[in-house]
């Protein structure tokens, strides 16, 4: 069973629809909606700000959600894939977005929905990103518009990791 922690007077609260591993790690104010699947190793810190994750979002192996104490929050929406040791801090990712392995998200930074963040890139703190576009590169910069089959392929990928979870739950 995941490690499941209370801090200072707040309980996680996590859907029975949800699928945390052995090994993944959630602490404090996180509240984690259902179809979400929380993979090995990952950890969602909510001791010094709190967390939310929408419907159908996966936090791949070795992923860290944390935020910045009185000065952020982490909002996660519905159907983002957060990618292998990606670091989501203190900010805004709206639905339909695919954060790639690796990927570092700073403070008070707004994904807006629809958008692929390439493996590896880093998007500073205070970044607002325009819908429907793939950001790459350290500091991650707008590469190019998605077409409407890489928006549908964001979806997809929400939608298999609530397959693959369920793999795991039997």
């Amino acid at each position: 069973m995941a490690l499941i922690k209370s801090l200072n007077n707040k309980t996680p609260i996590i859907s029975e629809k949800t699928f945390c591993a052995e090994s993944s790690t959630i602490i404090g104010d996180v509240e984690i909606d259902e179809f979400c699947s929380i993979w090995y190793n990952s950890v969602i810190r909510g001791d010094v700000g709190s967390i939310k994750l929408g419907k159908s979002v996966n936090v791949q192996d070795g992923a860290v959600i944390h935020t910045t104490f009185n000065k952020s929050k982490t909002i996660i929406g519905n159907n983002v894939t957060i990618g292998h040791n990606a670091v989501i801090h203190g900010c805004q990712v709206k639905e339909n977005c695919l954060i790639g392995m690796g990927s570092v998200i700073l403070d008070n930074t707004l994904i807006n929905s629809n958008i692929i963040v390439g493996a590896g890139s880093v998007v500073l703190e205070n970044s607002i990103l325009e819908e429907g576009y793939l950001y790459a590169g350290v500091p991650a910069k707008k590469i190019k518009k998605l077409t409407s089959d890489q928006i549908n392929e964001i979806k997809k990928s929400a939608i298999n990791y609530i397959k693959y979870s369920t793999w795991f739950s039997r």
